[in-house]
């Protein structure tokens, strides 16, 4: 196993790991919140999910590197599914910007929007991702933001209901970021264009 592929499982463990806390150990973490306080828990937390996070970034980054698919789809299927991924990713902007948008109606009929996002961002991935590295990363993320958002919807939640302005500021902010990411970010981060379907 290369450094690459233990550090991404290093940093999935301790950021998924960090992020499943209210899922599987509620109780535990509300002692941990009742010892160090709000403010102390938030801080520990922020840091480990910090750490994770640059640590499977760099992981995913290295392992990915000449890491050959498991599998391959025929090549009529392979590009019908980058397309479809292309399609998927804007809802996916959409959702991860309805969490921050205040009176939106995908906030107010989703509730979580955020894990929504998660969850179809890691399932159109690995449409079209088969590596090693590219099935334990998206993988995990995908069996994260399952069991997060079940438990996350038996949850009590009240959300402020959705308003015109809202949802026009979420899906215009949320269409800018997709494209954006998917014409400039992503090509120079990974050297991936998604919108070229050649």
């Amino acid at each position: 196993m290369n450094l690459g592929l233990i550090a991404l499982i290093v940093g999935l463990v301790l950021f998924v790991g960090v992020h499943a806390v209210r899922v599987f150990a509620e109780p535990w973490r509300q002692q941990q919140i009742a010892r160090w306080g709000e403010g102390g828990w938030k801080g520990a937390y922020s840091v480990v999910s910090l750490l994770g996070f640059l640590i499977l970034l760099w992981g995913f980054a290295q392992a990915r590197q000449g890491a050959a698919p498991l599998f391959w789809w025929p090549d009529g299927v392979a590009k019908g599914l980058r397309h479809a991924v292309a399609l998927l990713m804007l809802p996916a902007f959409w959702l991860t910007v309805a969490a921050y948008v205040p009176r939106n109606h995908l906030k107010a009929a989703v509730k979580h929007p955020m894990t929504l996002s998660v969850k179809l961002w890691a399932a159109a991935h690995l449409l079209v991702n088969h590596s090693l590295p590219d099935l334990l990363l998206f993988g995990s993320f995908l069996a994260w933001a399952i069991l997060c958002f079940r438990a996350a919807r038996r949850r009590s939640v009240q959300v402020d209901p959705g308003t015109a302005v809202g949802t026009s500021v979420t899906l215009l902010l949320g269409t800018a970021a997709y494209l954006l990411f998917a014409f400039v970010i992503h090509a120079a981060w990974l050297g991936v264009h998604p919108l070229r379907m050649g």
